[in-house]
């Protein structure tokens, strides 16, 4: 029999699950895994213990981690077209970490866009990069573009000299202008990093930029945003020269143990990549367009509506006339529609409780299956519950019913039903 603590748990898990099937799951920084990529996040790895690099770890017992790890590489090299790629970091914030550590010191300055403008935290002082001792500059920035303003970024190079220049954000519409720095980054002996976080699986489907061919030096990223992986972080290097300098960074410098179940995870995630990514990643792209025409159709004021709103799985939506982006994320959320509230460029980031915008991700519902049409629905629903104040979650779960298989991978299952092993043991 069960402890009381025990029920208890599974009772919020079982909570949990049952709600996500039947909600739209629209956070433009999560997606869903494979049932083949949950059979190994359980697996006996979870267990085990592996610093180092294959072949030469500081542990015994670890043969068959070395012959699955040195194979999820080789997977990833052939999926990126790169020379050398370690999927040793444990997060995105930890291969940010491990690229400024392995290519910058305590003082050195680094450009990058600011949290305001849609730059990741990890990119800031007061985060990782603060941790690390560098000064962060941020780069100008055209709102109307939602990008980096290059000639002024340029200027701003050539003055400060930085160490590092980071490309990649958390609010990311648009490829950043990798190859329009290529030139002043050798000028002035800096390092190109680009963060590719939220747009890794576009990447991986060349559906949006490829950063290492456009002259980025890094690339970092987690797996488990369009990249539908376990929680996690890996760093691709543009030559093996830079990649023994990240290893170095990584362990022993940041990193032990690497969550060896989650590397048994991501090696079935790039195979899936490998045989669906370019299908997954163009059918993203189509449905992040045709939802950002719709809710603008519908009288939402959708960023950058000249530029086609967007080139990646996500939509900006100024909100400040519906109550701002807390109210908004919130009024969704009681209709089983999940985003979340965003500052946009024009607002003050300590006022981030409440901010103008919100920010909208198709890539997990996408993994279920829906298209353009369904995008069309979705924004009706958005106007209904949003400007007409009506309660559209039966509407939601019903659009869920035809929708509850993960695509794109070797073995549709159920995307969130939980199976509680204690019960079926009892």
């Amino acid at each position: 029999m069960k402890s009381e603590s025990v029920s208890k748990i599974i009772g919020i898990l079982k909570e949990h699950h049952a709600w996500l099937d039947e909600s739209l799951p629209m956070i433009a920084s999560e997606n869903v895994t494979s049932i083949l990529v949950r059979e190994a996040l359980i697996s006996d790895f979870g267990h085990r213990y592996a610093e180092g690099k294959p072949f030469k770890r500081f542990y015994q017992g670890c043969r068959f981690i070395d012959e699955l790890e040195s194979f999820a590489i080789e997977l990833a090299k052939k999926l990126f077209n790169a020379p050398h790629v370690d999927l040793r970091p444990v997060s995105g914030t930890v291969a940010n970490l491990a690229a400024y550590y392995a290519l910058a010191k305590h003082g050195d300055r680094m450009v990058a866009l600011s949290v305001a403008h849609g730059g990741h935290i990890s990119h800031a002082e007061l985060s990782a990069a603060g941790v690390m001792g560098l000064r962060t500059y941020s780069f100008p920035f055209d709102e109307k573009k939602m990008n980096i303003n290059v000639d002024e970024g340029i200027k701003l190079v050539k003055e400060i000299k930085p160490k590092l220049i980071l490309f990649g954000a958390s609010l990311f519409l648009f490829p950043h202008p990798v190859k329009e720095f290529r030139e002043v980054a050798d000028e002035v002996n800096a390092y190109i990093i680009y963060d590719a976080a939220h747009v890794l699986g576009l990447i991986a489907g060349k559906q949006f930029q490829d950063p290492l061919r456009e002259g980025a030096d890094v690339v970092t990223a987690s797996h488990h945003k369009t990249f539908f992986g376990p929680q996690g972080g890996l760093i691709i290097s543009k030559s093996e020269e830079l990649g023994k300098k990240i290893e170095k960074a990584v362990f022993p410098g940041l990193v032990s143990n690497h969550h060896l179940h989650h590397l048994a995870g991501l090696a079935i995630t790039l195979a899936e990549f490998l045989e669906f990514g370019e299908e997954y990643a163009k059918q993203t792209v189509a449905n992040a367009k045709a939802l950002a025409q719709a809710l603008y159709d519908r009288g939402f004021n959708v960023l950058c509506p000249d530029l086609g709103f967007t080139e990646s799985h996500q939509i900006a939506v100024d909100v400040r006339d519906l109550g701002g982006g807390a109210e908004v994320a919130e009024t969704l959320e009681r209709n089983n529609i999940i985003i979340n509230k965003n500052l946009l460029p024009w607002d003050d980031i300590k006022n981030a409780k409440n901010p103008s915008g919100i920010r909208i991700g198709v890539q997990e519902i996408t993994r279920l299956g829906m298209c353009e049409s369904e995008m069309d629905y979705i924004a009706e629903l958005f106007k209904k519950a949003v400007v007409d104040k009506k309660d559209v979650k039966d509407e939601v779960r019903e659009l869920r019913k035809e929708f509850r298989k993960i695509k794109y991978t070797f073995v549709e299952s159920d995307a969130y039903k939980y199976i509680s092993l204690s019960e079926v043991l009892a």
